[in-house]
């Protein structure tokens, strides 16, 4: 992978902030956008702009054959047996919701197990909470081993014949470790359950294939993935959809309509009620392009040899506390510096260029976890270098300069 090549097709990362080149090492919480997305959505609004599914004009037909063949290039991207196993949506956290609200409070009751993990960012934790809460189900956890992984023992344990839905990250946004989703999957099958997949942090950087794994249902996000903001799909099994309720009603998502009672359309168009994310589906579609012209494998490859690299470059300084396992992880750092406050060290950090992430990630029970109220993160994607990496290394030795600790 040409990394330079790679680079010029980002123009944001061709700046200075506060006088140093710009070293933008927060994409786990949003990536860059490269110039061909860009392109298509200022193309899409400036060229074919209409609503989709209704009018029977040019531009209409445009729009929806734009829309249709996004949702066509998500379902070829996740190998999905069908387009109308994608549903579009604002990102992962209303997907979840989606599944949480449509599947989960109506399948569970009371002596119903729902079963989570303690690494779970709120929006694979809040839902299921509330579906419980709503059911009479049981929430339980999947504990931790000490490095923040999961045993396939532990999920065996704990997943049992009256679990109805089990909701697992594939890849968590603070420990930055890749679970077992194959395996997990085949073990809530095993037991009945349903699988549900937060693939926010998973589906930017490694080649995902929802039949191989085998999950009932999986969520991503397209800002994670140099997609638009706003934009989302929810994949699901059609034989699970078909038997859902939509959450959201209105314009778009219905059959029929009388005065006393109404029929749903066909999935996917039952959830997708109103005037969909057009823009932001020509958007992730364009992103989608973009990433399979790199490669999915290449783009894995480069965060793993940038993610060994960073994890040995920081150890080697005094004072910083990695979390999480060393193998098996994405290209994300989440440490603390000695006793400096993460967003101290964010602050110091971005006066030298340099973006990373601090805060508790919207992961406070697993903060809890770690025993520590924040940490600080750098996150990396197919843009990124070991010379940033460098430069990361060289603010977090200022960092310690500056609260007046001794660099050895």
């Amino acid at each position: 992978m040409n990394i330079e090549a790679v680079r010029e097709h980002f123009p944001i990362l061709h700046q200075e902030i506060n006088g140093h080149p710009l070293v933008y090492l927060d994409s786990a919480a949003s990536s860059q956008k490269p110039r061909s997305v860009i392109d298509a959505v200022s193309r899409y609004y400036e060229l074919n702009h209409s609503n989709v599914h209704r009018g029977v004009h040019t531009l209409g037909s445009r729009a929806t054959d734009a829309y249709e063949g996004a949702r066509e290039k998500v379902a070829k991207f996740l190998n999905a047996a069908a387009p109308e196993e994608i549903i579009f949506t604002r990102g992962t956290t209303t997907a979840l919701n989606l599944v949480a609200s449509s599947y989960a409070r109506t399948v569970c009751k009371e002596g119903d197990e729902i079963v989570i993990t303690p690494m779970e960012h709120h929006a694979n934790l809040i839902p299921w909470q509330q579906a419980a809460k709503a059911t009479g189900a049981a929430l339980k956890y999947i504990p931790l081993q000490p490095n923040g992984t999961i045993s396939l023992e532990d999920v065996e344990a704990t997943i049992t014949p009256n679990t109805k839905v089990v909701a697992v990250t594939y890849v968590s946004n603070v420990l930055g470790v890749v679970n077992p989703i194959k395996e997990i999957t085949a073990i809530a099958h095993r037991n009945g359950a349903v699988m549900v997949v937060d693939g926010a942090q998973s589906t930017p950087h490694k080649k995902v294939d929802v039949q191989d794994i085998d999950c009932d249902f999986y969520a991503l996000s397209g800002h994670k993935m140099c997609g638009p903001t706003g934009i989302g799909a929810l994949y699901g099994k059609k034989s699970l959809l078909n038997n859902m309720e939509p959450i959201e009603f209105g314009g778009e998502m219905i059959d029929t309509v009388d005065l006393y009672e109404s029929t749903w359309k066909d999935v996917p168009y039952r959830f997708e009620g109103g005037t969909p994310i057009i823009a932001g589906a020509v958007g992730l579609a364009a992103a989608i392009d973009f990433l399979e012209q790199i490669g999915m494998d290449e783009i894995d490859k480069h965060e793993k040899q940038l993610a060994a690299y960073a994890y040995d470059k920081l150890s080697s300084i005094d004072g910083v506390a990695i979390y999480g396992p060393k193998a098996n992880r994405v290209g994300l750092i989440t440490f603390n510096l000695d006793d400096i406050h993460p967003h101290d060290v964010s602050t110091v950090l971005d006066a030298e260029g340099i973006a990373i992430r601090a805060g508790h990630h919207c992961c406070q029970p697993l903060m809890r976890w770690l025993n520590v109220s924040a940490t600080a993160r750098a996150s990396f994607y197919l843009y990124n270098t070991e010379e940033e990496i460098d430069r990361l290394a060289a603010g977090l030795l200022k960092t310690k300069e500056y609260f007046g600790y001794a660099i050895g």
